[in-house]
């Protein structure tokens, strides 16, 4: 059989085993007009008063978007929302968009253009969220010890409103909702609590689990405490193609695309495999090696103890921020990165993602990496094996397998042994 695999802005065919299990989405149609679904959604909210009503009287307002690594449609959600908030009476030099860029960098120039569309970008106030800012921050709660602090253009506005994209996250279960504030505007200090060696570390803390997760509970929590008016969310399918508009209450509504996104976006299997085949899911998301700890993670989720990975991904950015650099080419293990930093005392940046990549790691017996932007001796570093060749690579591992998985669109499919726990509860 012939496989379609998502590698940087390519699509690469491997050839595979007929007995290949493909895990994949299931099909979910394109909307027709992505566009009048925005503007019906803002109209006829779940669990909230229609946008324009909840705009009136305000005067001003805060838009939250999500960055580049996000496939997110703005140049579709932004324009309906915009108009409601401007009819509404909101002059459109009080309306902020604020970018979650978490702990990425800012998103400038063309690649803000490429994001939202330079008529947009033209007329309307971009700002983008500086974890490291003091200035640009204030506390709202304490967590555990830890402060929880939210960006001052959101928490300033008279109205806020969260939009994204609803895909299967390994640590919040779903994307979406909540997590365009914790940790999409959110400071360095609460990053330290919310990506903490114990959070990670959590059973709950997974790929379609939300109920009993903390790092989605934290999320609601931030929600409640910082405002949240309305959120506007979409869900994609395989062919990053609007399939679903979630608008309203930043929990009813979230929950409702999480329900969809868990029937199209899961693979029930009887049993794990001996080889799983993957992806990072292809540009703007395998930009970098950081984002291919979802892949890996997923991989790892249908995998045997001891089974073998295999995953291509275009890092034409390399690996990835320099902390995240330095932990994968300083750490020779899961048991060293432990003893480094189970500590809070010790924790940096992007050491969550590092975390996820020790693990699956540490559970596979070989992980192989077919990617141009990696240096070899950093694949070799971290405990992985660099390929060249894809193709000869997939034929001599699926030869002595048993069982093979191929999973062509990578962390946007969540493969689930039965029985195992994946689900959005009540």
């Amino acid at each position: 059989m012939i496989g379609d695999l998502r590698f940087g802005r390519e699509m690469v065919s491997l050839e595979l085993p007929d007995s290949t299990v493909v895990l994949e989405m299931k099909p979910l149609a394109p909307l027709a007009d992505p566009a009048g679904a925005v503007r019906e959604a803002l109209e006829r909210p779940i669990g909230s008063p229609p946008l324009a009503e909840l705009a009136r009287g305000r005067k001003s307002a805060c838009i939250v978007i999500s960055d580049i690594t996000r496939p997110v449609p703005n140049q579709v959600i932004l324009p309906p929302l915009l108009e409601t908030l401007e009819a509404a009476g909101i002059a459109r030099a009080a309306i902020t968009i604020l970018i979650a860029t978490g702990m990425h960098r800012p998103n400038l120039g063309d690649e803000l253009a490429h994001m939202v569309g330079r008529d947009i970008m033209a007329n309307y106030r971009f700002e983008n969220h500086f974890c490291q800012d003091p200035e640009s921050y204030r506390r709202i709660d304490v967590i555990d010890g830890a402060p929880i602090e939210v960006n001052r253009h959101y928490l300033d506005a008279e109205l806020r409103i969260l939009t994204g994209l609803i895909e299967p996250h390994f640590y919040a279960g779903f994307s979406g909702g909540r997590k365009a504030i914790l940790p999409g505007i959110s400071s360095f200090e609460t990053m330290k609590f919310m990506h903490s060696y114990r959070m990670i570390d959590h059973p709950r803390v997974a790929n379609c689990v939300l109920d009993g997760n903390p790092f989605h509970q934290n999320g609601l929590r931030i929600c409640e405490l910082a405002g949240v008016d309305f959120i506007v969310n979409v869900a994609l399918n395989k062919h990053r193609q609007v399939g679903g508009v979630f608008a309203g209450h930043y929990d009813r509504a979230h929950r409702a695309g999480c329900e969809l996104v868990e029937r199209h976006s899961t693979a029930m299997v009887d049993e794990p495999f001996d080889l799983v085949i993957t992806s990072g899911g292809g540009f703007p998301l395998d930009a970098t090696f950081y984002q291919i700890s979802k892949a890996l993670t997923c991989a790892k989720n249908v995998l045997r103890k001891n089974g073998t990975i295999v995953v291509a991904c275009g890092c034409q950015e390399g690996i990835g921020g320099k902390e995240f650099s330095g932990i994968m080419r300083s750490t020779g293990g899961l048991a060293e990165f432990r003893e480094l930093y189970a500590d809070p005392k010790n924790f940096v940046i992007d050491q969550w993602c590092a975390q996820s990549i020790f693990q699956a790691l540490d559970h596979a017996g070989e992980v192989y990496i077919y990617s141009p932007g990696l240096a070899a001796q950093d694949v070799e570093k971290m405990g992985a094996i660099p390929v060249t060749d894809l193709q000869q690579t997939v034929k001599a591992l699926a030869a002595r397998a048993t069982r093979v998985a191929f999973s062509p669109e990578g962390p946007y499919v969540v493969g689930v042994v039965r029985d195992a726990v994946c689900a959005v509860e009540s």
